[in-house]
């Protein structure tokens, strides 16, 4: 099958690409990029040198006959505006921004902006891999979480399904390492700007609010509302988000660890932690693993779930491959079968 990458610059283009390139069932015809069209592959990531690409300008027809499924990797507001005319070709669409996530009027209020014209934002299966198969199976247009969300929702969905939360707001506290922050030269990317230093940023603003929000209602029928906190640590890449939720009697932590380990049972890419044993971001560095673990405070009726990936794999192109293998029958691992690197 071949596939297209579309904004083939960003720190998740390049993991994006990684991947591709190993893939058993597909081959990667074309990259385009608005901000460095013809510049060669290498010259943009080395460590990809190996490859022989000259990125490409958009141009809808040549991407339509050079590719079966696009890749969006660019900013929000792109996919809006290319998706469509390539979906009514026929082609497999996987969006990586945040366009296709949230309903319209949710979409206007938190971006700022038109959403995606219909009928491809109504249709759009949402891409949380292990939550969503069955739409994404017969999905033509897919999209792609965000990263926070990814890491929030794998631990907080078996808990809203289940029932488990009291009525209430839900805490999620996450924090990423800076390449989730994207490749543009800024003073905030700057070392002395992020070494050895610790910060939050949109706080009570961030666009991974709602989507947390959308999602975790669907799943557990009812309207949950959610607090959440971005926050940048002094590392790479890695998120660790750490969620609270007030329930009722009954819990224990070996009963939550129970309820992750029947759900997630047949899903591969999910690493329940023993009791005690909590997710770290090295442990699934460079992987499409996402690590979880919970623990019940009596003391308060406080659940604590806590989940660790790869803010540019699980939490972007490693879940993208995985909705592409999803929607075409193939094993969900195929191209994807790489360990953690440690240390």
């Amino acid at each position: 099958m071949n596939v297209a990458v579309v904004g083939a610059t960003g720190y998740g283009s390049a993991e994006l690409i990684r991947i591709l390139e190993r893939h058993p069932h597909v081959t990667l015809t074309q990259l385009v990029s608005s901000s460095q069209p013809g510049e060669h592959l290498g010259n943009i990531f080395p460590h990809l040198s190996h490859l022989s690409f000259e990125l490409d300008e958009i141009d809808l027809d040549a991407l339509a006959e050079a590719a079966d499924a696009v890749f969006f990797a660019a900013p929000a507001g792109v996919s809006s505006r290319l998706l469509p005319p390539l979906a009514e070709r026929g082609l497999i669409c996987i969006d990586l921004a945040g366009d296709f996530r949230l309903s319209g009027d949710t979409y206007q209020e938190w971006y700022g902006a038109s959403p995606p014209p219909e009928p491809w934002l109504s249709q759009a299966a949402y891409g949380l891999s292990e939550w969503f198969p069955s739409s994404i199976r017969k999905a033509d247009v897919i999209a792609n979480p965000g990263c926070y969300p990814t890491a929030a929702l794998m631990a907080l969905a078996p808990l809203v399904q289940e029932g488990v939360l009291d009525e209430g707001t839900v805490i999620v506290d996450g924090k990423s390492g800076f390449s989730g922050a994207g490749r543009g030269v800024k003073q905030t990317s700057l070392f002395c700007e992020v070494n050895e230093n610790a910060y939050p940023y949109k706080v009570g603003q961030h666009r991974h609010t709602p989507e947390m929000e959308q999602v975790a209602s669907t799943l557990g029928n009812r309207k949950q509302s959610v607090l959440f906190t971005p926050q940048i640590v002094p590392m790479s890449r890695g998120i660790l988000v750490t969620l609270y939720g007030r329930a009722g009697d009954g819990w224990s932590t070996s009963r939550l660890r129970e309820l992750a380990e029947e759900t997630y049972r047949d899903s591969y890419f999910v690493r329940v932690r023993g009791e005690g044993r909590w997710p770290r971001t090295k442990e699934v560095q460079g992987s499409n693993f996402c690590d979880i673990s919970y623990e019940w405070d009596e003391r308060t009726h406080t659940v604590i779930g806590i989940a660790a990936i790869d803010n540019l794999v699980k939490g972007a192109a490693g879940q993208a491959v995985q909705n592409l293998n999803l929607r075409m029958g193939w094993p969900e691992t195929a191209g994807l079968e790489m360990p953690p690197q440690y240390p």
